[in-house]
């Protein structure tokens, strides 16, 4: 099995002297589930932006495969004047619409309205409901479930653990007990 994630002695900080990443490495594979847990400030949402390339490492390397991610505020992840359906079509196939739809408990009439008009609950099933259409080997999870009730966050962490076969996942989260229950490897940073 290859990985999906390759990161390789990266070095990074917002300054020179205060570095986040000091010659870290990781690596993931399709069929593991790997937790990023860390006090606030850490660096857990940061190397989410190393790995999209939003920010460059000081040294090392990051190679990863087909990607979607789940940014912890929903409403930063969809343009406020668009229906959310429109900016689903925009970047993924619909065809296992009506089966997420079920999974996650989102009703279709929901993807027709702007985004200002969901609950964030909503509007995160609505961005786990993109990211998961998007097919990707490698899903990066920042709090993806933070804005979701117990039964809901634990219904749809149950349906990404059924999709392990076709993706891997880079979870962040503060609760260290989802990610104890659901990672292969917990990594504190």
């Amino acid at each position: 099995m290859s990985e999906i994630l390759e990161i390789k002695n990266i070095s990074f900080g917002y300054e020179k002297e205060e570095l986040l990443f000091n010659d870290f490495s990781l690596t993931l594979k399709k069929g593991e589930v790997k937790a990023i847990v860390g006090e606030s400030g850490a660096g857990k949402s940061t190397l989410f932006e190393l790995i999209l390339n939003n920010l460059k490492p000081f040294s090392g390397t990051l190679k990863y495969a087909r990607l979607s991610e789940v940014f912890q505020d929903p409403y930063s992840s969809f343009h406020p004047s668009y229906s959310l359906l429109n900016q689903i079509e925009d970047v993924a196939p619909l065809d296992e619409l009506d089966y997420y739809l079920k999974s996650i408990n989102l009703e279709y009439k929901l993807l027709k309205k702007l985004p200002h008009e969901l609950s964030g609950g909503q509007l995160q099933r609505a961005s786990i409901l993109r990211a998961m259409l998007m097919k990707p080997d490698l899903l990066l999870l920042d709090e993806p479930t933070s804005a979701l009730d117990n039964v809901v966050q634990l219904e749809i962490m149950k349906m990404l653990m059924t999709h392990l076969d076709d993706m891997g996942i880079l979870l962040i989260t503060h609760d260290m007990e989802l990610a104890s229950w659901c990672a292969d490897e917990v990594i504190k940073i």
